[in-house]
């Protein structure tokens, strides 16, 4: 598998959690309507389909997919909650691609 579809399904699994429980979080906290939770239920349920996709071990994709949830998390506070990220932040989401893409990407024998 090349690296730009294993990377697009990393950033649609990122997109499906992190977007279905912003929805689930407007429904319970802000009083959205019923329908925002279905529609977070339901990205939240591809979230779990989507990491199948990838050609590793489930703990592999898991693991690596925790360093990229953590980079989309962080995006989407900057771009959704206006909160940017500081310099430890870069720092830690520099440190943490790396390791995604050493357990990912790294050729093994």
């Amino acid at each position: 598998m090349s690296f730009i579809k294993s990377l697009c399904y990393f950033l649609l699994a990122g997109f499906c959690e992190i977007g279905g429980g912003y929805l689930v979080w407007l429904w319970l906290r802000e009083g959205k309507s019923f329908f925002v939770a279905i529609a977070g239920w339901l990205l939240l349920i591809l979230y779990g389909i989507v990491p199948a996709l990838q050609p590793a071990n489930f703990g592999r994709i898991y693991a690596a997919y925790g360093g990229v949830f953590v980079i989309l998390s962080l995006l989407w506070g900057w771009k959704i909650d206006r909160i940017p990220p500081d310099f430890p932040d870069l720092i830690g989401c520099f440190l943490v691609a790396l390791g995604v893409v050493i357990m990912m990407y790294y050729p093994r024998g």
